[in-house]
């Protein structure tokens, strides 16, 4: 049964984006002498948030420690439901969201018996949203404290991608036999689609540490943001069937034998996790690196930084249906240091 937790909102508060001087006050607002970007914070208050989604217009938001999916009211935050028996551990716990085209909502977090995807009927009306029962898409993924994925996300062609992890185990990432260190490609069913560029095999891609973001552009090019371990984050653009290097590869190999990747950064610069395309722009949500990057899709190796410093840890970004953007902080999942009102969600006003 759904239940009520009121968290505050705030619909009028301008909190500016770019670098320079800034004056934080309690609510997490801020005012910059520069007056270069703005945005607003729509909800604070959050437990370590992992993804934003929406069902219709209502926003939905997943907790990673305690298994609730909260849904964002006109006052605040209730429980739509709670997903049963999500054992958080280090990375792991209720991670990433999506909605199909049938507002069906496709839930990615670790169980007894790994990673998995379920699927839920989202019933009520807005303000008394309630899940119904789950339906398993695919289970008994990799899973550790460590390196877990998480993310899932419906492409153009209406099939579901699934980001999985290495799990801690490197070498896994290189064996197509084994699901760790890959991007999956199921039916909204769990099937495995007769396209797929390995025969039987759910694997889409492979060769990959930790994949955190999935995004495609207006042309179906289809890009993935990826953790690196000490050398280079990346950003990726995904073909099916393509081995994406590690662990003998991290970051711009060379290696023929590899698919590089469009860019690289330091882990310490990025951390690279959730990511959206706007407006022919990928922004990309950045945890250590505490920015917002955005590179434009026409030039993938160039980028630009937003927020840099200003909201501590930055975890997914999305596109609202009426076409804004917004940015889920993530500084109370035990690694970031967290400000009065943290954590929060952020709508960018002005870029």
């Amino acid at each position: 049964m759904a239940s009520m937790r009121v968290l505050p909102v705030l619909g009028v508060v301008p909190l500016l984006l770019l670098t320079g001087c800034s004056a934080v006050s309690s609510d997490g607002s801020a005012e910059r002498a520069d007056g270069r970007g703005s945005a607003q914070a729509v909800v604070t208050g959050l437990d370590a948030p992992w993804s934003v989604t929406f069902a219709g217009k209502t926003p939905l938001v997943s907790t990673r420690d305690d298994g609730e999916i909260l849904e964002i009211t006109g006052d605040g935050t209730r429980v739509a439901g709670t997903i049963d028996d999500v054992e958080p551990g280090g990375e792991t716990g209720l991670m990433g969201l999506a909605i199909d085209d049938r507002q069906r909502l496709y839930v990615h977090s670790t169980g007894p018996d790994g990673n998995r995807v379920q699927r839920y009927p989202v019933e009520g009306e807005p303000g008394a949203l309630s899940l119904g029962d789950a339906e398993t898409i695919v289970d008994g993924l990799p899973s550790a404290t460590i390196h877990s994925g998480g993310r899932i996300a419906f492409g153009p062609d209406g099939m579901l991608y699934v980001t999985v992890g290495d799990a801690g185990v490197s070498d896994d990432a290189q064996d197509r036999g084994n699901l760790a260190g890959s991007i999956l490609r199921l039916t909204p069913d769990g099937d495995v689609p007769g396209d797929n560029p390995f025969d039987g095999s759910p694997v889409y891609s492979y060769g990959h540490r930790n994949p955190q973001g999935l995004a495609w552009a207006d042309d179906g090019t289809m890009f993935a943001s990826e953790f690196g371990a000490d050398t280079w984050d990346e950003l990726n653009v995904i073909e099916p069937g393509h081995n994406y290097g590690w662990p003998v590869v991290e970051g711009i190999g060379g290696d023929e034998r590899f698919t590089d990747p469009v860019q690289q950064w330091r882990p310490d610069e990025a951390s690279p996790s959730g990511i959206e395309i706007h407006d022919g722009t990928i922004h990309i949500a950045n945890l250590r690196g505490e920015v917002l990057r955005t590179v434009p899709v026409a030039e993938p190796s160039s980028s630009a930084e937003l927020l840099a410093g200003e909201y501590g840890r930055l975890r997914d970004v999305t596109t609202t249906p009426d076409g804004e953007l917004w940015i889920l902080t993530n500084n109370t999942d035990g690694r970031g240091s967290p400000a009065d009102g943290d954590d929060r969600i952020l709508r960018l006003i002005e870029r």
